[in-house]
């Protein structure tokens, strides 16, 4: 393995679990004697995390590779992630591409930097997927005002559009020691709100090794690390909608550190088109958690993912999503285009939706977001909350998110980077963003 100070750089493609992977990689770069440095900068090594949830990702590759040489034409390049488990030989074939690793390879990189030769064809480790069956424990702080504390990887769950089980392996969870261990490091060093992440993060508490339990779970970690002092804020991450249980939702709004945001994927408001997707709920268990929610915090933020253009979609069943979705009190909408993914059952399916009609109803569902999001933000005008605000100057402004998730701007000032300061929500701005007032301005604070 080689050190000697060498630079590397690192870019992550897809999730916040992404994120948070590639963060405890590059800390065991640090540890190993590697400088890191930024993805533009000139680097020895460059290290790309790869997504294959969408089609764009994939493609974003090859267009990141270039970027990477184009910095240093003789960089080391190496490739990790889900794309690189799925299809290793196919990302070993770009140019310039040194070094491609799989899903438990990745948190071993160093050990493979004995030389860092360009290769005229990338080196491949990748394990079989059931040999995915061990937890590493990952968190991302440094990046970000926030950090992704990673508590579960991998999905039993066999959705017929989904790749993530043969990318990621099977379920699997951390020990509640190691998630509170890496919740108190974080706490430490400064940083004011967690996200919890993992690939199904409700199903937390399965062992490792195929062992089907743990000691703990969801309900227990939430107990817990509500207790950590110096967390200001915890965020949970996507959950499954029949893994976000009554007493979770409870636990929540009456919380010390947990806020009032939930991101809940819904996937299609056709119990028809859920079926195909052997996804494990119908849409009234869906109105449920949105209402006992909003029963118990009714100014809760709730974001939804949905597919469209899944094969077998008709007008109706995509008109019923719409329907649904516009008189569901939700707060926005994350909207993917179905794309066949190899080895899933959805692309050997009947009734393939045109492009034209996947990317017309992507439009029509972008456009009812657009109106669900202002509308929540216009019923939070006139409200007291506390905002993070985040490092990044925008045009002379620093942005940063209430509790609850809505979007707040006011002009630049560096000393409130990573401060949480209450506020008051005064206006919807032009860019979507919402303008503020600080509290001690309004009422002597």
């Amino acid at each position: 393995m080689i050190a000697n100070q060498k630079k590397v750089a690192f870019y992550t493609l897809g999730c916040k679990l992404n994120f948070s992977e590639t963060s405890t990689i590059a800390r065991n770069f640090q540890h190993e004697g590697f400088e890191r440095v930024d993805f533009e900068d000139v680097a020895d090594i460059y290290v790309i995390n790869t997504c294959s949830v969408t089609d764009n990702a994939d493609k974003q590759f090859k267009q990141i590779v270039k970027k990477a040489l184009k910095n240093n034409e003789k960089a080391f390049v190496a490739a990790v992630g889900c794309y690189a488990q799925l299809k290793p030989e196919e990302l070993a074939a770009v140019d310039g591409v040194d070094l491609v690793l799989g899903a438990t390879e990745k948190f071993k990189i160093t050990d493979y930097l004995n030389d860092l030769s360009k290769n005229d064809l990338g080196e491949v480790h990748s394990c079989e997927i059931e040999e995915a069956d061990f937890y590493v424990g990952s968190y991302s702080f440094g990046d970000r005002t926030r950090a992704f504390l990673k508590v579960q990887d991998g999905c039993d769950y066999k959705c017929t559009y989904c790749t993530i089980p043969l990318a990621r392996g099977i379920s699997r969870s951390d020990t509640m020691e190691g998630v509170l261990k890496n919740a108190k490091e974080i706490s430490q060093q400064g940083i004011k709100e967690i996200v919890l992440t993992g690939v199904n993060i409700g199903d937390y508490g399965k062992g490792e090794f195929g062992n089907k339990k743990h000691e703990s779970t969801f309900l227990d970690l939430v107990t817990e690390l509500d207790k950590v002092e110096g967390i200001e804020r915890l965020r949970i991450s996507s959950i499954e909608p029949n893994l976000l249980k009554n007493e979770t939702i409870v636990l929540v709004s009456k919380s010390r550190a947990f806020v009032p945001h939930f991101h809940i994927p819904l996937q299609s408001g056709s119990n028809a088109v859920l079926k195909k997707m052997k996804r494990r709920y119908l849409r009234e268990l869906y109105v449920d958690r949105v209402t006992k929610i909003l029963e118990v915090m009714p100014d809760a933020c709730i974001g939804v993912d949905v597919i469209v253009g899944f094969p077998g979609e008709t007008d109706e069943h995509f008109l019923e999503t719409y329907h649904f979705l516009n008189e569901l009190p939700i707060s926005y909408l994350h909207v993917f285009t179905y794309s066949e993914r190899d080895n899933t059952e959805a692309a050997e399916m009947d009734g393939v939706v045109p492009k034209n009609v996947r990317a017309k109803r992507s439009k029509m569902l972008r456009g009812l977001s657009v109106k669900k999001r202002r509308a929540f933000y216009e019923s939070q005008i006139g409200t007291i909350r506390t905002v993070l605000f985040e490092n990044e100057n925008k045009e002379g402004y620093i942005h940063g998110f209430t509790e609850n998730y809505v979007k707040v701007k006011t002009p630049w000032n560096p000393e409130l980077v990573n401060t949480l300061h209450q506020i008051k929500l005064t206006k919807i701005d032009e860019d979507g963003s919402v303008r503020l007032a600080f509290c001690n301005e309004l009422i002597g604070l």
